[in-house]
Parts: C-alpha cells; sequence; structure tokens
C-alpha cells in the first residue's frame, strides 16, 4: 500500500497540528518502504517479517521524523537556534534541518567519543561544534544549562516534539499493513524511540 507523496507532517496534520500550525520546513522524510523480507522470514518461520528501511530519510535515520517537527516548532517559537548532544545521528539530523531552517546548530559532543560519518554529516550542514570532556550525559547536561538559560533550543529526544514526530513510524506501519503488527523490533538507545512507536500505535488506535 502506498505511503504518499505529501510530506510527512502534512500527512499526519490530524494527528500531530496543533490548531493553525503550519510546517513550512520539510526535507522529504518519512515515508520509507517496508519491505517483505521472505528469505530471512522463511528461515525464522515467519511467513509476514517486514524491514523498515529507515535509512532513506534524508540523513539516514529514523531521527529525521521527531527532528522536522522539532525544529519547526523551535522556529515557530522564535528561537535563535537550537542544540543537542550527540555522538552521531542526532547532530546530522539537527544540523541539517537548522541549516534548512535557516538558524545555527550547535552540537555537544563528548571529545573522542564520536561517529566520524555522523560528525562529517553535522560540519557539511554548518553545525558548530562544543567538545566537552566526560561521556554523553556530561555533554547533555551542558546542553540542558543552555537550553535553560534559553540560548538555543534544545531538540535532544527530551523535547517532547522529537518523541510527538517520531510517532509517525507507527502511523506509516499500519497504513502499509492495513493493520498493526503483532510485534515491532526498533533499536534502543535512551528508548525514546520505542516509547515513541508505542504512543503511536495507541494513538492511531484511539484515532
Amino acid at each position: 500500500m502506498p505511503i504518499g507523496s505529501a510530506p510527512l507532517l502534512e500527512r499526519y496534520r490530524d494527528l500531530l497540528a496543533r490548531d493553525g500550525e503550519a510546517f513550512p520546513l520539510s526535507l522529504g522524510e518519512g515515508g520509507t518502504p517496508l519491505i517483505h523480507a521472505r528469505r530471512l522470514g522463511s528461515e525464522l518461520g515467519l511467513s509476514r517479517l517486514y524491514l523498515k528501511f529507515e535509512g532513506t530519510n534524508p540523513t539516514g535515520s529514523f531521527k529525521d521524523r521527531g527532528m522536522v517537527l522539532a525544529v519547526n516548532r523551535a522556529v515557530q517559537g522564535a528561537a535563535r537556534a537550537v542544540i543537542c548532544a550527540s555522538t552521531g545521528n542526532t547532530s546530522a539530523s539537527a544540523a541539517a534541518y537548522a541549516a534548512a531552517a535557516g538558524i545555527p546548530c550547535y552540537v555537544v559532543l563528548p571529545a573522542g567519543k564520536v561517529a566520524r560519518g555522523k560528525l562529517a554529516q553535522a560540519l557539511a550542514a554548518g553545525a558548530r561544534l562544543i567538545m566537552v570532556d566526560g561521556n554523553f550525559d556530561a555533554a547533555l547536561q551542558a546542553v540542558r544549562r543552555l537550553g535553560d538559560e534559553g540560548i538555543a533550543a534544545v531538540v535532544n529526544s527530551i523535547n517532547p516534539d522529537r518523541l510527538e514526530g517520531q510517532q509517525t513510524l507507527a502511523f506509516e506501519i499500519v497504513d502499509a499493513l492495513g493493520s498493526a503488527p503483532d510485534a515491532v523490533a526498533l533499536p534502543v538507545g535512551n528508548a525514546g524511540n520505542i516509547t515513541a512507536a508505542w504512543r503511536g500505535f495507541r494513538r492511531y488506535a484511539e484515532a
């Protein structure tokens, strides 16, 4: 079943938008293919095993789903910049959407503990890097302080708009299959994506 060609947030406006809210910013996120993995499914004894290929999002990550909503709302809230702590995907996504919105993106990194490919993506999109001693938690703590001071809008998954946008993963799965699946396997990280998917399935069921 085709997902549709409208921008992601517009497709699910009824489930996501606030009254009169506009979504001018999009990089073509969402609409990722759901691939029927027949051979792998046969080996596992599963006749209906599907893989949701999130690598076709603009920066190659599912995080684009939440970032597009977070940055749209940051801009609507007159944010002068966005900021995130990251060791990889979040920095690339935040930098790409900030660049599209025409605002600076600051990325706080734990020194020496970053994925170089994703760092290159963030730099290519114009991100400004800040290195801190310590691990990711130290970087996130610094970001929280800067966010509390109003210097920039925090776009890590502690931002509820990130998780709200990532619900669209569940919406698309149901649209493609015609019903909710029996089970979903997701990358964990800090479990934000699992939370978002669960909310998405519940939200669709309620609607």
